[in-house]
């Protein structure tokens, strides 16, 4: 069984076709109408639905960051820096995350892109 990704409003829409039409299950802020929701509501969300949270914002990096000092769980972050990665190579190691990692490989870490 596969990751399930919850998708950063910032995530370009191609990644998450990309990911659909290679069988990861994939949800986007966009589709539960929170767009514009703060960051910390973002990873509670993904926290609750059990979800890894892949974004481009670096605010992010300073949440997980809090919440590994404090021992707080998060099911993982998946980071990459806006236009360090084409969208391909985006789908491609994201892919391959979600189908070689187990759930509890993610928790509580932030994997960076490119790998």
């Amino acid at each position: 069984m596969s990751l399930k990704f919850y998708m950063d409003e910032n995530v370009p829409r191609q990644i998450t076709a990309g990911l659909r039409l290679r069988g990861i299950d994939v949800i986007t802020v966009q589709e539960e109408q929170r767009r514009g929701e703060s960051d910390p509501k973002i990873l509670a969300r993904a926290t609750e639905l059990g979800r890894v949270l892949f974004s481009q914002d670096d605010d992010l990096l300073a949440l997980a960051k809090e919440r590994q000092q404090s021992g707080t769980f998060f099911p993982g972050i998946v980071y990459v820096r806006p236009q360090t990665i084409g969208v391909g190579d985006c789908i491609r190691d994201l892919e391959l995350i979600a189908k070689v990692s187990t759930a509890e490989d993610c928790q509580n870490r932030v994997q960076y892109l490119p790998l």
